[in-house]
């Protein structure tokens, strides 16, 4: 047999080699592309010519996405959100209010991220947030280090899977499906995992309350006025926010990417709010005084008045903007080294050699779907869900596109079920060691006396809880299809 016929193959253990290296992986890509791409020419199965299309697919297919430009902007509301201290406030706000239930704090932070994964998506920014916030919060009193991190890693990364998500822009853009859709689509699943973490979190805290002990009676405002004013400055506002940025897709008033924009937009309305309105207003700090939280709730203004006020806003202004800039180019520069990776694979006749190895498997629509699912969650153990997403998505589409399951999806509909059963699974790609993102994100900034084997142990049941909720979508399907249908209807 022609070696020239295993390149693709080759080109992949190139990648699992060199990803290792911790080489910035979108030089990665595109040089195993380019590499591969003269080895193709020096075989005579690729032709220098062809380089000339690359260009064309980067600018046609990246810089000019309608659909791409909502990236920008998603990470441009995290980081405002993040900056302007009003996470902070809905931790805090959570807290107070869920103060009376078996491991209270531990729900607080997991119901925070999931109106955080509504509102931005950025699960590094959401992890490293609320492990800063809650974290040490928890360990003051006294909760079980394992059940703290592990609810702090999951919830954190629900982001990747709730609405507005980053991967299912990526993603829609990769299959050239409806980014609406597929954030529709992406509900009901999101939901039900953060539905289960709740439930989890609750029971194992009822039958061990060693785990979770609960704060004092006094703790938070003493009065109903007091708890009012708190409920209206730290919940209403990113409630509302989500409101404005999933509402007006679900009732088709904007696209996602015109959404993205409202979200943005309304990230700054809610930063002008917090960091120079109220404290012009006379704003203080939540009264906490008279419980040993006192300071959680800080006073965002820096007491120097109006003008000391607009100069600290015009700073984090400045900054979220640097930080999304970078952000955005790196994701940007990746997309263009898969993309050129993608090209070369498919030239050398990589897709032909994936359908090949696949029909001589010998697997049914079922066992291959079983496959190529142990297949993403296996590598979720080693790679980022960017790099799994860019390469594995365009492998299997057009092999599940194929697959005739019956009755029990219809057959336009596969595509929107197999991605949603992706970004399931990739969400375990940021909890599964050694190489869960995640898990370094925690470490990187959590207390010194937390060590790496108990936050591996803490995410321990919240990737099975992940791993039951990818088999009960794959099981029935409507968990993810029914919403979109009714909405098209």
């Amino acid at each position: 047999m022609d070696v020239s016929e295993f390149l693709p193959l080759m080109m992949f253990a190139a990648l699992a080699v060199l990803l290792f290296s911790g080489y910035p992986v979108a030089f990665v890509l595109g040089g195993i592309g380019l590499t591969f791409g003269f080895i193709g020419m020096a075989m005579g199965e690729f032709h220098f010519v062809l380089f000339g299309i690359i260009p064309s697919r980067v600018f046609g297919g990246i810089a000019e996405s309608l659909i791409l430009t909502a990236i920008p902007m998603f990470i441009f509301m995290g980081t405002m959100l993040e900056k302007s201290g009003a996470a902070r406030d809905l931790l805090n706000c959570l807290q107070v209010l869920l103060r009376r239930v078996p491991g209270g704090l531990a729900l607080s932070v997991t119901l925070m991220g999931t109106i955080m994964a509504a509102t931005t998506g950025i699960i590094g920014a959401s992890v490293v947030m609320m492990t800063l916030l809650s974290l040490p919060v928890m360990l003051d009193r006294k909760y079980d280090v394992p059940l703290a991190t592990g609810t702090i890693a999951a919830s954190g990364t629900l982001g990747i899977l709730i609405p507005p998500s980053i991967m299912l822009v990526i993603m829609a853009d990769l299959l050239g499906r409806s980014v609406g859709n597929l954030f529709v689509a992406a509900i009901f699943p999101g939901l039900l995992l953060a539905s289960f973490y709740v439930v989890y979190i609750i029971t194992r805290c009822a039958i061990n309350p060693k785990l979770a002990p609960r704060p004092e009676s006094d703790f938070g405002p003493d009065t109903l006025g007091g708890l009012l004013v708190m409920v209206l400055r730290s919940f209403i506002p990113p409630i509302f926010l989500i409101m404005a940025v999933l509402g007006s897709i679900l009732m088709g008033i904007a696209t996602p990417t015109e959404a993205a924009g409202v979200g943005a937009a309304g990230s700054i309305l809610l930063a002008i709010v917090n960091l120079i309105i109220i404290p012009a207003l006379g704003g203080k700090p939540m009264d906490f005084t008279h419980s040993n939280t006192a300071g959680v709730f800080k006073d965002k203004s820096t007491g120097k008045g109006l003008l000391a006020d607009l100069k600290h806003f015009w700073e984090v202004l400045k900054e979220v903007i640097e930080r999304t800039a970078l952000t955005n180019g790196m994701l940007f520069g990746i997309f263009i080294g898969a993309t050129l990776f993608s090209f070369v694979f498919r030239t050398l006749g990589g897709d032909d050699l994936v359908i090949e190895l696949v029909e001589a498997l010998g697997f049914g629509s079922w066992g291959l779907l079983f496959l190529i699912m142990g297949i993403v969650f296996f590598l979720g153990f080693f790679f980022d869900w960017i790099e799994i997403t860019l390469i594995v998505l365009p492998v299997f589409t057009p092999i599940v596109e194929l697959m005739d399951f019956g009755t029990h999806v219809e057959q336009l509909e596969i595509v929107y079920w197999f991605a949603i059963m992706l970004a399931v699974n990739l969400q375990t790609s940021f909890l599964t060691p050694p190489f869960g993102f995640a898990l370094f994100y925690m470490k990187a900034v959590a207390p010194r006396g937390v060590k790496i084997q108990q936050i591996y142990k803490g995410i321990i049941p919240f990737v099975m809880i992940q791993l039951v909720g990818l088999g009960l979508v794959m099981a029935f399907p409507e968990i993810a299809l029914w919403l979109p249908r009714q909405l098209l209807n």
